[in-house]
């Protein structure tokens, strides 16, 4: 995302008042289990796209955002200037990947980070987080879509979202190219 040192700090207080402890102590050591109160990035307000992320962006034929934690993963390289401007300005289609499957993260502790920016773990408020992006969203097939009936210019499609083997993974990648084909390619 940026050539540029940056590093992710986690707000805690464990009963000693606040404090301020990496992002790894907090993730790993602690397993996200102290609730966070913010995020702090350290040196992203000198942090720069690395050199043709932005021309990427608007040359492609489709972004894919991963179901990754919107946001300690998702949301940082989003923070870094120019980044989401490119995303709003590509004519190529944004497809993402729910990391939620019935309000729990697949993986990690996207719940604890929702959390603690005030946003519900849930599927339709991750979109909401990309809206004004995103072409096209993969949700889990069991998610209810009347949820999304606000989300304008979003195309969502119920799916299995489990990357539980190669074959699964490859089901989902196929899908966000098929969704690509039909989900409105530019952004406002």
């Amino acid at each position: 995302m940026t050539d540029s040192p940056v590093e992710t700090h986690v707000v805690i207080d464990d009963g000693s008042g606040p404090q301020a402890v990496h992002f790894q102590q907090w993730w790993v050591k602690e397993h996200a289990a102290i609730p966070a109160e913010r995020f702090v990035v350290a040196g992203m307000d000198r942090a720069a796209p690395a050199p043709g992320v932005l021309d990427a962006i608007r040359q492609a034929d489709l972004v894919l955002l991963p179901p990754s934690n919107p946001v300690v993963s998702i949301g940082i390289v989003l923070s870094v200037p120019g980044i989401r401007d490119a995303l709003r300005g590509t004519t190529a289609p944004v497809i993402g990947v729910s990391p939620l499957i019935s309000g729990r993260p697949v993986r990690g502790y996207a719940d604890a980070c929702l959390s603690a920016i005030g946003v519900e773990s849930t599927s339709r408020a991750v979109a909401g987080l990309y809206a004004d992006f995103l072409s096209g969203w993969l949700v889990d097939e069991d998610e209810d879509l009347s949820a999304y009936d606000d989300l304008r210019g979003v195309r969502v499609l119920p799916r299995p979202v489990l990357m539980s083997d190669v074959e699964a993974t490859a089901d989902i990648a196929q899908a966000a190219i098929d969704l690509a084909g039909t989900a409105p390619a530019v952004h406002s």
